[in-house]
């Protein structure tokens, strides 16, 4: 189980050698009426704007300072977040990278891994296919295998973004956090453990936390809908399984008519331009599928920012 003194050794490691790489990022503080929703204070954690749009760019940073990166360099399969964080990284230490995508991963996804110099392999209709090839490249080449959200390095990394919350305001009385494998979820719960209530957040159409609850572990499920590129995931990773058993209770499920149109809300409203993924917690309080105290000060991460903008129209 990951701990705390974990999550702030990698955050020292951050600001002490890699604050160019991995930046603070802003907390918005609103009225609740500012976003629509009768509470005290909702706090926006704008983690888009991380290196490479999303929060992964630490939990991949982590992965690739935790051990000796061979010549033949790192090796990923991503829906596209992990990949461009990893190939961000590896461009950072100057290595090799290679990500495997699959179809569903997008356009602009793919334009930005190649633009930071990645090799770029699209495979399958799924992440987990993309998974499969590239566990097999990985063992002819050697590379050091960086996984999207199941490693212990990973979700440390994440963890950091809640640290930071805590710095930045305090500790909020709850956290809305999106599920894809876990691994935001799997460190922000780590971070925070029973101080705050953190509640995990996925579309219908690919629930990997709700039916392993309803299977008591981890199980395979049928995934698609508006947000399949970043959580695409067909099964919970074992860590982020691990660590919301531990600290997390209530996981709710959105349609993707309500993504979408917080998604739409957050660029009309606030101008944030936002993947869908990121759009779950204000889906979350705009649907009344989370309906907050009066007095409660809720967080929102707002975790990826790799969207076509011509689809805000």
């Amino acid at each position: 189980m990951l701990n705390r003194y974990q999550i702030e050794s990698c955050q020292r490691s951050f600001h002490q050698a890699y604050s160019h790489f991995i930046h603070q990022t802003p907390l918005w503080k609103l009225p609740g009426q500012a976003l629509g929703v009768a509470c005290d204070q909702i706090w926006l954690k704008l983690e888009h704007l991380q290196t490479g749009g999303s929060f992964k760019a630490r939990g991949m940073l982590n992965r690739l300072l935790s051990q000796p990166i061979p010549p033949s360099g790192v090796i990923v399969a991503s829906g596209g977040n992990a990949g461009i964080a990893t190939a961000a990284a590896a461009r950072a230490l100057g290595v090799r990278c290679e990500v495997f995508v699959p179809e569903n991963s997008t356009p602009a996804k793919r334009a930005k891994l190649a633009a930071l110099g990645a090799q770029v392999m699209v495979t399958g209709a799924a992440y987990a296919d993309a998974l499969q090839a590239c566990l097999a490249r990985q063992q002819q080449t050697g590379a050091l295998l960086t996984h999207a959200y199941d490693q212990p390095e990973v979700l440390v990394g994440a963890g950091t973004l809640a640290l930071e919350i805590e710095e930045q305001g305090g500790l909020p009385d709850s956290v809305l956090v999106s599920v894809g494998g876990g691994g935001l979820i799997g460190g922000v719960a780590s971070w925070f453990e029973q101080r705050s209530r953190v509640v995990a957040l996925e579309p219908e159409l690919a629930p990997t936390l709700f039916q392993a609850r309803a299977a008591g572990q981890p199980v395979d499920v049928l995934v698609s809908g508006v947000a399949a590129d970043s959580l695409g995931a067909k099964r919970i990773g074992e860590l982020g399984w691990q660590a919301t058993q531990a600290h997390v209770r209530d996981a709710l499920l959105l349609t993707d008519e309500a993504i979408r149109a917080a998604q739409l809300w957050l660029w009309k409203e606030l101008k944030l331009a936002v993947e869908p993924a990121a759009a779950l917690p204000l889906a979350a309080l705009h649907s009344g599928r989370y309906v907050p105290r009066a007095d409660e000060k809720v967080c929102l991460i707002i975790c990826g920012a790799n969207v076509d903008p011509a689809s805000l129209n």
